[in-house]
Order: C-alpha cells, then structure tokens, then sequence
C-alpha cells in the first residue's frame, strides 16, 4: 500500500495519497494516532490532508473490511537557513547564491521577494540557486521552501549597476600615472576601475559620485569603466598621447576666475565658467561685468575644493621636466610641444608663436621663475591644430597682462593676476593666494 508523497510538514497540511486494494468505503485514516482528513476515495485510493506531527509514524487506512497495514510517513520541520553568500548582488540577477541550514534536502523553491526560483540541493546542510531579476534595487526577503515547511529571515540586497557620467582629463601619456577624476552614480563599494583591460594602479571612493583613479601604462584610446558588486558601469573614452601630459586641473578646470583674496572687475567684463574665491570673500564690478555659462563660488565648498586642486595642479606645472630655458621676453619665438623655464620674470613683447605641428594633443608648460607680463597688444597665436586647453602658464608670483593682449592658455599663479583693459583670455586666469583684478576683459574656458 504506497503512500505518496512519503513526507511532509509537522504542521500538517501535506496532501496524501495512498494506494491500494479494497479501499472503498474508507472510514478512517490514521496517522500514528491522529486522524486525517479524507477528501477523496475510490476503490484503489484514498486522498487525505495530513495532521500534525513528528518523527516517524505509520498510516492506516480503516474500512467496514477492517484496518491495513501501515506504510511509514515521515514529518519534517520547517527549514533552518542559517546564511545565504554572497548576500547582494545585480537587480538583473544571474549569479549564484549558495545558501546554508539545516532540512534543505527538500527544498523546491527559494524565494527573493516576490520572486523565486528552483534550487540545487547539494545535501541537507547546502543548496545553490540562480538568483532571478529584482523588481528594484534594495533588500528583499528569502525564504526557501521544503517539504516541511518555508523558512524565512535572510535578506538579499539587490544593488544597481554604476554609471559613469564624466573622466577628468581624459588624456594623459602612455606611460600612466596621470590621476583621473570620475565622476557618475552607485560608486559605493567599487572593487574594479579599468583602462581598457589592464587595471588602474590604484583608485579610491571618495564617495558614492566620486572616483579618482590612477592611470595604468596604455595606448590608444581606451574605455573607462567602474565595477561594484552591482555590475560594470558603462565606459568613457580615454587616450592615451605620446609626449607631454597636460597639467590635470582637477575641479578647478571649470573655472575662468579663481582668486585666493579678491576678485575686482571694472567695467563690462564677460566671464564665460565659472568664478570662484576662496578663502577670500570680496567680489566686486559684478555687474556691470557678467557671469555666462558658469555660476559664481564665493567660500563655499566648491571654491575651497577649486583651490585644493589648483595647488595639486601648480605644482605639477612647476615640477615638470625637462625644462627648456628661453629668453626673458619670449616675443618672437615660435615654440613647439615642451616646457619653458625662465629663472626670473618672463616677458612677452610682441607675439609668441605655439606650432602643435598637427597634433591636436599638444602640450605647452611654461614656468615663469618670478612675474609674467606682456606689453600692450601682445599676442600668443595658436597654430596648426594648438588648443588653448593644453596651453599652460606657470607663474612664481604675479601675472599681469597688458591692455589689449590676446592671450592664451590657463594662467596658474602664486600670488596675484592683474588684466588690463581690452585684453581678452582664451583660458584661465587662476590666482592661488593673491586678488584677480579685471578692466572690460573677455575671459573664456576653452
């Protein structure tokens, strides 16, 4: 006389079938010494709902024709779970989770929220599954579903992929060791950044949007990635250039006007980025000059980070090699690719010539011992695919640009940077101590 299935819950509930001959008529069925529920009988079967119970007992079936032989039914308790790893994982789900306890040898389901799956059972202490796609990301419950019963009480946080929204610079030399600032989402423990395949010498989690990761060695241009237990980010394009790395700006790269004291203006001046000070708090000619494409940072919190990053930025200007000297007043020269020291004060009389022979990706460093000043109408022309943006002023102590210059590239000062009337700036004038005094400028971020 079969009986089917054989196990079930000591809370009793379990559906039961038994089998046989003769079996019309049934009056009873016990299990040990408790009575089930009979809901179906035909001569060769009686259906039964089970009672509650434990360990081990023996059914019978009673009918006018007397009582059978027993058949062994086998209760079971619910599951003990005691661990589920590892406990997060992508919301589109996939990965195995291994999970641990004691009475899964039965188990037919594992539940994550309103969602489950068929596991493995590898013995009654273990058993894996494939966790299927979360309806959002967060915790959710587990609950594994046997024979004896469902247990719950683990959770299993489903975590979102990061995205990756922008890199700063995203050029820097073949050789590595440029510091790549990242920005984007979901940042929070992040166990991978990559160039490419190869990955960055280091990187740390300054928050949950902010990554700054050392370049690793490469070539050519190369995809950006994040990885977290939430998945890859998407990538973002980084070249790697041959020759001289422009200096890395950091947050300060945003900003036309940054002073450490004081910004004045005085008539119609147009910045175009942002304008920033700190520690300082005096900023006055704003109007009648004007602030486009930017927002004004007056000792807040992002003028204090600007000015962290313009003295990571100054002193890789200054501590760039190998140096070329040129003379005191660079009028005249055409220079190429490289950097260019003077002991003392430089002057620019007249036009400098900057040739980037073609390449977009050009750099030029000059590193002004003590003052840079241009005479009146001065001008540094860009030639052959030169870019303001790699164009970089190193400045010992104060700049000062003659009235109509037409200058290029970021100036990065010690102290003080003066620009007279009409001069225009295709760059940056960044003042790390000293006040930015302005006379009817045009300065712009390249």
């Amino acid at each position: 006389m079969p009986i089917s299935p054989n196990q079930g819950s000591t809370g009793g509930g379990t559906i039961v079938t038994i089998t046989g001959t003769n079996l019309s008529g049934a009056t009873a069925v016990h299990f040990g010494s408790k009575l089930a529920t009979i809901t179906a009988n035909t001569p060769t079967s009686v259906t039964v709902i089970s009672p509650s119970g434990t360990g081990v007992v023996g059914v019978t079936v009673t009918t006018l024709g007397g009582t059978s032989n027993p058949r062994s039914f086998f209760y079971i308790g619910p599951p003990f779970k005691g661990g589920l790893s590892p406990a997060s994982g992508v919301t589109a789900g996939g990965n195995t989770v291994t999970l641990t306890g004691t009475g899964l040898s039965t188990a037919t389901a594992v539940s994550f929220g309103a969602n489950s799956a068929t596991p493995t059972v590898v013995n009654d202490g273990v058993l894996t599954v494939v966790v299927p796609a979360g309806a959002a990301e967060g915790p959710v419950g587990v609950s594994v579903t046997t024979a004896g019963g469902t247990g719950n009480g683990l959770v299993y946080t489903y975590v979102a992929a990061p995205t990756l929204a922008s890199i700063s610079p995203t050029t820097g030399p073949e050789a590595g060791g440029t510091a790549v600032i990242l920005t984007g989402t979901g940042f929070t423990g992040a166990t991978a950044v990559s160039f490419g395949a190869t990955a960055a010498t280091s990187f740390t989690a300054n928050s949950s949007t902010q990554i700054t990761a050392v370049a690793p060695a490469g070539t050519g241009t190369v995809q950006v990635t994040v990885t977290t237990v939430g998945g890859t980010s998407n990538g973002i394009s980084y070249t790697y250039v041959s020759g001289l790395a422009p200096v890395n700006l950091g947050t300060a790269s945003s900003f036309a006007v940054l002073s450490g004291a004081t910004v004045t203006n005085t008539g119609a001046s147009v910045v175009s980025g942002d304008l920033g000070l700190s520690p300082g708090s005096a900023v006055t000619g704003f109007p009648p000059g004007t602030v486009i494409n930017g927002t004004q940072h007056v000792a807040d919190a992002v003028a204090v980070q600007a000015q962290t990053d313009l003295t990571t930025a100054y002193n890789d200007a200054a501590g760039r090699t190998p140096a070329i000297g040129v003379p005191a007043d660079i009028g005249g020269l055409t220079l190429v690719s490289g950097v260019y020291n003077t002991a003392a004060a430089m002057g620019l009389t007249g036009t400098v010539t900057l040739d980037a022979q073609g390449n977009p990706n050009a750099v030029f460093i000059f590193q002004a011992g003590s003052t840079l000043i241009t005479a009146s109408n001065s001008t540094v022309s860009l030639v052959n695919g030169a870019s303001a943006s790699n164009v970089f002023w190193q400045v010992g102590s104060s700049a000062t640009l003659g009235t109509n210059t037409t200058f290029a590239g970021t100036i990065v000062a010690l102290t003080s940077i003066t620009v007279q009337t009409g001069t225009t700036v295709s760059g940056r004038v960044l003042a790390r101590n000293g006040a930015v005094t302005l006379d009817t400028n045009t300065i712009t971020v390249p």
